[in-house]
């Protein structure tokens, strides 16, 4: 608890206390004269309620009387003026019981948003040129700029580990437990708590840009964009506390006035004690409660798993997903070469090849050269390798340890008089040759993520309905992966403005009240992430994503979207639960409060009607509780798919190129240049950055594995420019069609 909730409860005991002691005594003490029976009753009551009765003043003084501070004073002040001291006392005790149960649960709630809180730094050590460490504020500490983080303080900055070697505690940013080696050359977030050694880090980032500033201006500013139900709630308790006003005003005269013209006693008395008690049992304190209580434990459960929800009606929006759309690269793929099949020919063993091909590449910075290296995973002496000759659109030859080795595609084998296998594997395929003798080949590919698949699982046993996936890869590298993870449906050969299109066309064939949510990482899934209902950004991503992204997973696990979607439902379950106990009291204790349920002999006074409302906060408090102990990992709660995906299971051509079909088919004007020598995703991105530089070509689609370029033309354009184009990028062109 709080001072100020502890205070608050002591407050409510002593008034208990003091009600009690009175009662007892005025039983045993002769008939005290009433303003002394007054002033002993008003002790206990301002002890417990003049905070209630000063926000009441505060409110009509501002002309905003309407709240539930100015029911409880007028219902409490109506009760001392009729003589009803201790149902008076009663009915404050009880609303403060039910405040209280209130504050308690906002505090337990915000805990896991605020710990974040606890992340920002105070200081930055810089060391002076004594060799004394000198502590300056965060802010004012510029790019490159060379600090010192001590064993027990928090990295204030992102940077580079430039001397040193340590372990960091991560937790209060991804949720994971347990620590994170790290060593000289590691990339260190803002945020992270270093536990063992001192580290020399220099920064690359602005304090303003860090991570850790970008968190807390996350959170700071998730309570400004609320969900749709709480707006309807403000609104309605904006209407509904007037309305009781006006209502319990209506009460004390207009019975009493009917009464009177008809001929029979007003018993003005007994009107006046049930408005007083239709304004307690009006209360609004479980109904105002119910839905911003159970929005706060989501987003506070979220964060304690690493989730970072940027707003309730984000929250309210993900419970809706049906449709979860993915970047390939970099989101269900690793986004980095690496060897992923060794197959050595007969007479040669595994490492003999790896580290025949590593010591032929050890000159090159081609993305497959630097896997083949890191596959070796041993130091290269370079004195090992002379004669290294790199012939472009084939690989490279070189002497190691005086033997002639080679190592490229097919057609460097073919032009050494080597047969090479064909291989039916999706990937670059790096086929090596030693001394003239055909020795293997390998295997290189963007690996895909060890959560993706269960993620993907995740999803359908949560419901999802279609699971897509966008790339700018080439066809068959994207089937091979949709295939491998269980997809619905993949779009390949895509620019980022053909992402956009292809949410577009998710979006207009979406169910109703269904909502399509991306997830990517990069600068260019930033309209994507933007354009969806819901955009899901990887915490490891770049700012341009995260800033345009609804939700950001800090774990920068896969398997954390389908625990946000349980957590969001699980939200919106408990927010219907609160409602129904909210308006279930109301609808049973206003008409018996009114005095409706009088001919059945059933009444209520102030008093039980007190109870009963913080009755109904502790119910509505007790619930919301729950969600702190929702495990977003069980699929307890799971609903299946109802239908499978409406739309075809598989893309079978780029989808760029088929987007395009249905506007562009009559007037665009397409080419077909037949290209040799690429190898990689790398080699696709040099040819399609030349084609496309042309201002007659719109888009080159270029795969790799097809030795295609598929070229959409606004106007004319002569052959030999477009050949002279691929060709000035070290790629014969053998035909145009």
């Amino acid at each position: 608890m709080t001072k100020k909730q502890k205070k608050s409860l002591q407050q409510i005991l002593i008034a208990l206390a003091l009600v009690i002691l009175l009662k007892l005594l005025l039983r045993v003490l002769p008939a005290l004269p009433t303003p002394v029976e007054l002033l002993l009753y008003l002790i206990p009551y301002l002890v417990v309620g003049k905070d209630v009765l000063r926000k009441a003043i505060k409110g009509v003084k501002n002309r905003q009387p309407f709240d539930e501070c100015f029911l409880m004073a007028v219902a409490t002040v109506g009760a001392f003026a009729l003589g009803d001291y201790v149902e008076g006392c009663a009915v404050i005790i009880f609303y403060q019981i039910g405040e209280l149960f209130q504050s308690v649960a906002v505090g337990k709630s915000r805990q896991s948003i605020s710990s974040l809180m606890d992340i920002r730094p105070d200081y930055a050590n810089i060391e002076g040129e004594d060799g004394r460490l000198e502590q300056v504020d965060p802010d004012d500490v510029e790019i490159g700029t060379v600090i010192v983080v001590q064993p027990g303080e928090r990295v204030p900055i992102d940077g580079v580990i430039v001397e040193g070697a340590s372990a960091l505690n991560t937790a209060a940013l991804t949720g994971e437990s347990l620590p994170r080696d790290v060593q000289t050359g590691d990339e260190v977030i803002s945020g992270c708590v270093n536990m063992t050694g001192l580290l020399k880090v220099k920064t690359t980032k602005e304090f303003g840009e860090s991570t850790v500033s970008k968190i807390l201006d996350l959170v700071e500013n998730s309570s400004m964009k609320k969900a749709r139900a709480e707006n309807f709630i403000t609104r309605f308790a904006r209407v509904y506390t007037p309305a009781v006003c006006y209502g319990a005003l209506a009460l004390a005269f207009i019975p009493p006035i009917a009464l009177l013209l008809m001929g029979q006693p007003t018993r003005f008395g007994d009107w006046v004690y049930r408005a007083l008690t239709f304004l307690v049992i009006s209360c609004p304190c479980a109904l105002v409660i119910s839905i911003p209580l159970s929005f706060f434990g989501g987003i506070g459960g979220a964060s304690a798993c690493g989730i970072l929800v940027k707003g309730s009606t984000y929250l309210e929006e993900l419970a809706r997903t049906g449709i979860v759309v993915f970047d390939k690269t970099g989101t269900l793929t690793q986004g980095t070469f690496k060897v992923t099949g060794i197959h050595p020919a007969e007479g040669t063993s595994e490492e003999q090849l790896v580290e025949a091909a590593a010591l032929a590449e050890s000159w090159s910075k081609h993305p497959i050269s630097l896997s083949i290296k890191a596959a070796y995973g041993r130091e290269i002496d370079p004195n090992r390798v002379t004669d290294v000759q790199e012939l472009g659109g084939h690989g490279v030859t070189a002497k190691v340890d005086g033997r002639t080795v080679a190592a490229g595609n097919a057609r460097l084998m073919e032009k050494l008089g080597l047969k090479a296998p064909a291989v039916s594997e999706t990937g670059t395929i790096v086929h090596v040759a030693i001394e003239g003798m055909y020795a293997g080949y390998l295997l290189i590919a963007d690996v895909v993520k060890p959560h993706s698949a269960q993620a993907i699982r995740g999803l359908k046993d949560a419901g999802v309905r279609k699971t897509v996936m966008l790339t700018g890869d080439a066809e068959p590298v994207a089937k091979a992966v949709s295939a491998e993870l269980g997809l619905d449906e993949y779009h390949a050969g895509l620019l980022p403005g053909d992402k956009v299109d292809q949410i577009e066309t998710l979006l207009a064939a979406k169910r109703p009240k269904e909502n399509l949510a991306f997830v990517g990482d990069g600068i260019n899934d930033a309209p994507a992430l933007t354009r969806a209902d819901t955009g899901i950004a990887i915490g490891a991503g770049t700012d341009v994503a995260i800033d345009a992204a609804d939700v950001v997973l800090m774990n920068s696990k896969l398997s954390d979207v389908p625990a946000a979607i349980r957590l969001s439902r699980a939200a919106l379950r408990n927010i219907h639960e609160n409602l129904f106990w909210a308006f279930i009291y109301n609808i049973i204790g206003i008409p018996l409060a009114a005095g409706v349920f009088i001919p059945f002999g059933l009444t209520l006074n102030p008093m039980f009607g007190a109870a009963a409302m913080s009755l109904s906060s502790f119910c509505v408090v007790s619930n919301a509780l729950r969600l702190n102990l929702f495990d977003v990992h069980s699929t307890k709660h799971d609903r299946a798919a109802k239908n499978a995906a409406s739309l075809p299971a598989v893309s079978a051509q780029p989808a760029a190129v088929a987007n395009k079909e249905s506007t562009k088919e009559d007037t665009a004007m397409k080419k077909t240049l037949k290209v040799e020598g690429m190898m990689c995703g790398h080699c696709e991105a040099r040819v399609k950055k030349a084609l496309e530089a042309l201002p007659e070509v719109d888009e080159a689609v270029v795969s790799h594995e097809a030795g295609t370029a598929i070229v959409t033309l606004n106007a004319e354009v002569a052959d030999d420019v477009l050949k002279k184009a691929v060709e000035d990028q070290d790629y014969p062109v053998t035909g145009i069609q």
